[in-house]
C-alpha cells in the first residue's frame, strides 16, 4: 500500500500543478476507493498530506512568475483556517455514507459550473468570429 500511496501522491502532484485544482477534489475520491479508505479517513488524511507540499511546491512556480496576490492569499487562507475548522467539525458527525454523497454532490456541482462557463465563453468567442 506504501508505493501506491507514493505513486497515487506524484499523479495527484501533477494534476494539483497543471489544472489548479484542489488535492482533495481528486485525493479523496481515489483513497475511498483505490486504498479503500472511509470517507471521514480519507478527508482528514487529505488535509494532512496537502499542509506542506501543497502549499509550498506548486506556490514557487506562480510565485517565480509572480502571479500570487499575497494580500487575497492571506485573506482566504485566514478564512480556510476558520471555516476548515469548523467545516470539519460538522463533518464529523455526518455518516461516512452521507459525507461521501455530500462529496459526490459537490464534485458534480463544480462539474457542471466548469462545463456551463466552458461553454458560456466558447459561445461568446464564436459570435465574435
Amino acid at each position: 500500500m506504501h508505493f501506491i500511496a507514493i505513486i497515487l501522491g506524484g499523479i495527484i502532484g501533477i494534476l494539483v500543478g497543471f489544472l489548479g485544482v484542489g488535492g482533495g477534489v481528486v485525493l479523496v475520491p481515489v483513497m475511498v476507493y483505490v486504498l479503500h479508505f472511509g470517507q471521514h479517513t480519507a478527508q482528514g488524511t487529505s488535509l494532512l498530506m496537502q499542509l506542506p507540499p501543497l502549499g509550498l511546491g506548486a506556490l514557487l512556480v506562480y510565485w517565480k512568475r509572480k502571479e500570487v496576490d499575497v494580500a487575497a492569499g492571506i485573506l482566504c487562507a485566514l478564512g480556510i483556517l476558520l471555516g476548515g475548522y469548523f467545516g470539519s467539525a460538522l463533518a464529523i458527525g455526518i455518516a461516512s455514507r452521507d459525507l461521501r454523497g455530500y462529496f459526490g454532490l459537490f464534485q458534480m456541482l463544480a462539474a457542471v459550473l466548469l462545463w456551463r462557463k466552458h461553454h458560456a465563453k466558447r459561445n461568446a468567442e464564436a459570435q465574435r468570429a
